[in-house]
């Protein structure tokens, strides 16, 4: 500055010096002075002043950028690429499913992935001097300040790409002078550390475009190309690319798409993005970029007409799959972030858990709506569709509800050596309904529950075995003994076997059995399984199915028994990766031993027989293939509920009907709500039947396992079968766990004569005819129990231990009697100590009858007899051997003569001589034999 100072000084010195010698100064010569010392002055305090100003604003630059870190290479990495994008979520196999719904959609792309137009239609409008300059344009941002401090009405901006790329990822969108001397400094590190390509592809993945056709907030080139005129950024046009490079100075005011009341529209006026269009191919002819020609081509081009169609996205196709995948990929990782940090959520009160869990849970779902992960299911495509397409036949559904609700349902599929969940169904109808009753509705399982928790724990310590006997009689609750267990028919089947009551689906047997395990066994076992319980719980309702559980729960208790008894757990989520292919899950199954192999084959094996005559009889018949099912049906209090859970080798499914707001369901279509639910499972069964045969019928049975044997024991007590047992034809064979194989001989039967009366078996008296009764065995008391009249429709020969009362007087008449071509009939006897009836005849010609045949119990109204020319007539005869008077004479064809017992008037004598005629029981109670050579049949054989 000195020598500045001095050079000035010394021109201006020769400039006086020149004035003088010409005299134009010598009269101003003081003037002069003064002149000259002030212009000095000036000078000088203009410099300084500059340099104050320069230096004062160098200071005020710094104090803004002092907290600015000094950031490295990999952090300024991190930042930059720190793209907001999209989760895919895949079908098994990689198929795609969709994307998760986030409120930003962003996709990312190479910038060889881009088209040319595209990327100098930015240039050209956004940053003309981007390959040249260093990060900023000094001129530029002059400008920009001076229009700052002005308030001018004209705003034209300073930042280049590099600079809109920090204030998007690595700073805020403030208005400061401090964001903007940050954005400054970073922008010229930025450039220093990256490529320009670099910065410009990182630019082009993060800048907003506004909206797309489905409403959705964009950013990115590859979203916008695809979400406005649904093509790949690489197939641009030149007009297209023109009007996505225009929409960043007003990504909502130029963007053709607007929301209204739910619904996605395209604008009236769409001038305003045109016509940023148009100024972006200006600069583009302007800049080089593109020819005249294609300059007033692009400027036709058909806006409207060229944009892309609302695309239906994975919330709006698969709602309830998109909602599950969600929220179970969120537990996955916060369950994760939890253990990172060391945390155990067991050892928490209550309230700081969930605080805890809750806080991470929606950190992860931050995470997973916006760091492009890649969530990888189980669920298979094919079979998921075919599943939910097979509940769309409205015939299967009950009416509505008295709350105007449909009946729902909820299915699931579960692979069971992997727990892999192949398919499921949510519900009908996702917008009415978002709750999905395959995984989030808890519901009483009815009798489904008690192979898992009535017989499986018993069966485990060997209580009982399936040929094992258990009384279905009166029973009452133990932790309330006013309360009856009450049968689904309100009846009982009486001394029955193990394999029968769950075939038939007694409760009684079910809460007897519940009693056999120790509680905490019981307990255990369904926490084991997944199933969460109360304090106390289970009780003993919950054998019956008391217990609120899932569809999904139900099922993948089920496959337990498939897996030879080992428990593991049901999984959607099979891993997740980042976009870049880190695997940052991956499940692991494990498995929990419940069942040893030999109780879970035992139940297997009872529960095929639910399919073959029990509670699902019906099904085999409603599939169009063939596969080793095993399963249950259940249904709950006042029919709420209904279920049927299957199991096969291969995988397990189950259904479920009811409403949310639980009420009775009803018939419908001709269909019981039982039926009705079968029909829905083999519906749904032979949907995915159709695209996975291979699933749904492995081509092999289960597979029995080492110590399984078969024995015979007394239908009666269960143990191994005396001579007696075998005699009386109550012998069973049926298959055991060869630990618990009974030793003991049964002892519990005697032989007894027995008759009929009504069709149910008493003990006949000394004088009761033998013609009448049948040898037959008795239970003694100490096995019959409560039994009483409840004995098994089989059981025809075994008599409890009750005589046969009389009633002290002469059986009245026999009624009714008929003769039609070789049938006698006759009305039964209304008094109740019949024991049989006697049939005689009389050949034509002959009034002398006598007896063909004699008809064993009380309940037996018709016999077959020789047709032609015969009489007819029937007796009763009570237990103590009492027979009645005749009955009505019937005749055969052209019989005579003339019946005694029909003249009018009788006459005593005549009934005298009548009584004489008639064949009489000798003292001990045996029949007299007739003088024909014909002896007396038994009850179901033909006297021929």
């Amino acid at each position: 500055m000195r020598n500045l100072l001095n050079t000035l000084s010394t021109k201006c010195e020769h400039f006086v010096h020149f004035l003088r010698r010409r005299k134009i100064l010598s009269k101003v010569d003081i003037t002069y002075q003064v002149v000259w010392n002030l212009f000095l002055v000036f000078i000088v305090f203009g410099v300084i002043s500059l340099f104050f100003v320069g230096g004062a604003g160098a200071g005020f630059f710094a104090s803004l950028v002092k907290d600015e870190q000094l950031r490295s290479y990999e952090d300024m990495k991190k930042d930059i690429y720190n793209y907001e994008e999209v989760s895919e979520i895949f079908f098994a196999n990689d198929v795609m499913l969709g994307e998760l719904p986030t409120e930003l959609e962003r996709r990312e792309v190479s910038l060889e992935e881009i088209s040319p137009y595209l990327v100098h239609a930015i240039i050209a409008t956004e940053d003309e001097y981007f390959y040249e300059h260093e990060g900023i344009v000094p001129k530029a941002i002059m400008r920009a300040t001076f229009q700052e401090f002005t308030n001018s009405s004209v705003q034209t901006g300073g930042s280049t790409l590099t600079q809109q790329l920090v204030k998007n990822q690595i700073l805020t969108s403030e208005v400061s002078f401090d964001r903007k001397a940050r954005e400054i400094v970073l922008a010229m590190r930025l450039e220093h550390f990256f490529e320009k390509d670099e910065i410009l592809e990182a630019y082009l993945n993060i800048v907003p475009f506004g909206r797309n056709a489905n409403g959705r907030n964009i950013a990115g080139v590859q979203a916008a190309a695809q979400g406005i005129f649904g093509v790949d950024a690489k197939d641009l046009s030149i007009p297209q690319s023109a009007f996505i490079a225009g929409l960043p100075q007003s990504p909502f005011g130029y963007t053709p798409f607007y929301r209204s009341e739910g619904k996605v529209h395209v604008k009236e006026n769409l001038d305003p993005g045109i016509n940023r269009m148009k100024t972006v191919l200006r600069r583009m002819y302007e800049g080089g970029y593109i020819s005249e020609e294609e300059y007033m081509e692009a400027l036709d081009f058909d806006i409207r007409a060229n944009l892309t169609d609302p695309v239906e996205t994975m919330r709006e196709k698969y709602p309830y799959l998109a909602s599950e995948v969600e929220n179970r990929a969120s537990d996955i990782l916060a369950r994760q972030y939890i253990a990172e940090k060391d945390i155990n959520l067991e050892e928490l009160e209550r309230d700081e858990r969930l605080q805890v869990y809750n806080s991470h849970l929606a950190q992860a779902r931050h995470d997973l709506r916006q760091n492009g992960y890649r969530i990888h299911t189980t669920v298979h495509k094919e079979i998921y569709d075919a599943m939910n397409e097979a509940i769309k036949d409205e015939r299967y559904f009950g009416p509505l509800s008295s709350k105007g609700e449909p009946e729902e349902v909820g299915s699931m599929l579960i692979e069971n050596r992997t727990g892999a969940i192949l398919g499921f169904v949510g519900g009908r109808d996702f917008e009415r309904e978002q709750t999905n009753h395959a995984t989030q509705a808890y519901r009483p399982n009815g009798s489904t529950m008690k192979p898992l928790l009535a017989y499986g724990p018993a069966m485990e310590i060997g209580a009982i075995q399936p040929g094992q006997i258990i009384p279905d009689v009166t029973t009452h609750y133990k932790s309330n003994p006013t309360q009856e267990v009450r049968n689904f028919n309100h009846r009982h089947r009486g001394l029955i076997t193990v394999r029968e009551a769950l075939k038939t689906s007694q409760n009684t047997t079910a809460v007897r059995s519940f009693w056999m395990a120790p509680h905490e066994m019981s307990r255990d076992t369904l926490l084991k399984m997944g199933i969460g319980l109360n304090d106390g719980e289970p009780y003993e309702s919950a054998a019956l199915g008391a217990v609120d559980i899932t569809v999904e729960q139900n099922t993948n208790a089920y496959a337990t028994f498939a897996n030879g008894g080992n428990y593991i757990q049901s999984y959607m989520i099979d891993r997740i990766e980042t976009k870049d292919g880190e695997l940052i899950f991956e499940h692991e199954f494990e498995e929990v031993e419940i069942y040893s192999p030999q109780t879970a084959y035992l139940m297997v094996d009872m529960m095929r027989d639910v399919l073959r005559g029990g509670t699902a009889s019906s099904l085999p018949g409603r599939l169009k293939f063939r596969a080793d099912w095993a399963g249950k049906t259940g249904t709950t209090q006042e029919f709420r509920d209904a279920w049927f859970v299957a199991t096969n080798p291969n995988v397990t499914m189950s259904v479920w009907i009811g409403y949310d707001q639980p009420e009775s369901i009803k018939s419908a279509g001709g269909l019981s709500y039982s039926q009705r639910t079968q029909q829905i499972w083999a519906n749904i069964a032979n949907a995915a039947y159709g695209v996975a045969p291979e699933v749904m019928s492995p081509g092999h049975n289960f597979q029995v396992p080492d110590g399984i044997v078969s024995r015979a024991v007394c239908g009666i007590s269960g143990l191994l079968p005396s001579d007696l047992c075998k005699e009386a034809g109550l012998v069973k064979t049926d298959l055991f766990n060869a630990k618990f194989v009974p030793s003991k001989v049964d002892d519990s039967l005697q032989s007894v004569r027995y008759v009929l009366i009504d069709d149910k078996p008493f003990l006949a008296l000394e004088n009761t005819p033998k013609e009448f009764t049948k040898t037959g065995v008795m239970v003694k008391e100490e096995f019959l129990g409560t039994l009483g009249d409840s004995l098994p429709s089989s059981w025809n020969n075994v008599v409890p231990e009750r005589k046969a009362q009389e009633n002290g007087k002469q059986p009245d008449p026999v009624n009714n009697t008929n003769l039609s071509g070789s049938t006698l009939s006759w009305a039964k006897h209304k008094e109740n100590d019949i024991v049989g009836y006697r049939i005689y005849r009389a050949p034509n010609g002959s009034d002398q009858f006598e007896l063909v045949a004699s008809v064993t119990g009380s309940a037996t109204t018709s016999h077959n007899v020789k047709s032609g020319s015969y009489g007819y007539y029937v007796t009763a005869v009570d237990v103590s051997g009492q027979e009645s008077p005749v009955s009505k004479i019937v005749k055969g064809n052209n019989w005579s003569p003339e019946p005694p017992n029909e003249k009018e008037p009788k006459e005593e004598n005549d009934k005298k001589k009548d009584e004489e005629k008639k064949p009489k029981p000798s003292e001990n109670g045996d029949e007299r034999k007739p003088s024909t050579p014909e002896q007396p049949s038994n009850s179901n054989e033909n006297d021929e």
